[in-house]
């Protein structure tokens, strides 16, 4: 595994990089601010490699990057109502940062933290360790949780994000990675020609502030069907009030999963140019399908790239929005001295 110096933040903490290979000439590189997936090269059809991720070259850039780009999320990703929810009697106020709602942690969530980085890797594939220790009250949050993430590549191009956590105080939890896709490489336009496929026949619809109502409400027949390989622009304009709120797609999926907790597939991504394919692998019973709705070419990326809207597009596998609020949802809680544990499987083919 590869090591070098990426910075150093305002008040003097380095930051590294490491890269990680396979014997397919895959790379991944992550960084220890934020536990951000910088870059990822991946062969073609033809065995040409290209970074299907977008990202920056400069810890500059992450430390004022608005739209998250590659980081892990928490402590809870993606929205909390009012910033408020209950946990036994005890009410817990969180930062209000995305209009009157909370999201993706808060003012300094785990995605804007310096990671504590290992290599555990074993003969079969390399491994990243980043660890993180949330203090109680944190943004809010109740408990000290102890926070483990490992990046694996294996040498059939999967890369393997395995999130674990424990509290010492009944608290909530949600962690995802919010990297942003682009199969023809992150510098070669939008992504509306890919085609998609999500193993989901139900979504989360919202309110106008992205706040799930509650309803599981049906795929078939509306812009948010799936279930067959659909380009991602085909439907990505019509007049649907869920497409106006979010911009664009950003919809949680009811993922249909197996009985068991192994990781099942949640999503196939094709881009038909390249042939790469992205195959989605989940133990979590949801995902968020953004595509960079907010993008509009003022980020400027790697190789000073401008991103533009529908650039890239995330495949954020996690418990639902607003969960805490929610109890018809899948519970989101972490009770004390309890381990928290997912898996998340970014498998690379070609066709």
């Amino acid at each position: 595994m590869k090591q070098r110096l990426f910075g150093k933040t305002s008040d003097g903490i380095a930051i590294e990089l490491y890269t990680l290979s396979n014997n397919k000439g895959m790379e991944a590189s992550i960084i220890t601010y934020g536990a951000i997936l910088v870059s990822l090269l991946v062969p073609d059809k033809c065995g040409k490699l290209a970074d299907v991720v977008l990202g920056h070259d400069s810890l500059d850039r992450y430390l004022n990057d608005a739209a998250y780009l590659g980081p892990v999320l928490g402590r809870y990703a993606n929205r909390i109502a009012k910033g408020q929810f209950v946990l036994g009697d005890v009410t817990y106020t969180l930062a209000r940062n995305n209009g009157e709602n909370h999201v993706h942690g808060g003012l300094k969530g785990f995605d804007k933290v310096a990671w504590k980085a290992r290599d555990v890797s074993t003969a079969k594939a390399e491994a990243l360790e980043l660890t993180y220790l949330s203090k109680d009250l944190e943004e809010g949050y109740p408990g000290n949780m102890s926070v483990r993430v490992v990046y694996t590549l294996t040498d059939e191009n999967e890369l393997w994000i395995e999130y674990s956590a424990t509290c010492d105080k009944d608290t909530v939890v949600n962690l995802t990675n919010h990297t942003y896709f682009n199969l023809a490489g992150h510098a070669s336009g939008d992504i509306l020609e890919h085609e998609l496929t999500i193993n989901a026949d139900r979504f989360t619809p919202t309110d106008a502030t992205s706040i799930p109502t509650g309803e599981l409400r049906g795929v078939k027949g509306t812009p948010f069907d799936f279930t067959r390989p659909t380009a991602i622009g085909l439907r990505a304009n019509q007049d649907n009030d869920q497409l106006i709120y979010g911009h664009g797609y950003d919809q949680n999926f009811v993922l249909n999963k197996s009985n068991d907790d192994s990781p099942s597939l949640a999503a196939r991504a094709h881009e038909p140019k390249g042939g790469r394919v992205l195959e989605v692998w989940t133990t979590e019973p949801g995902m968020q399908l953004y595509c960079g709705n907010f993008l509009d070419g003022s980020i400027r990326g790697k190789d000073d790239t401008p991103y533009h809207k529908h650039q890239g597009f995330c495949l954020e596998t996690q418990h639902f929005p607003n969960s805490p609020n929610q109890p018809s949802f899948p519970s989101a809680v972490l009770r004390a001295g309890v381990e928290f544990h997912s898996t998340t499987i970014f498998k690379f083919l070609t066709k």
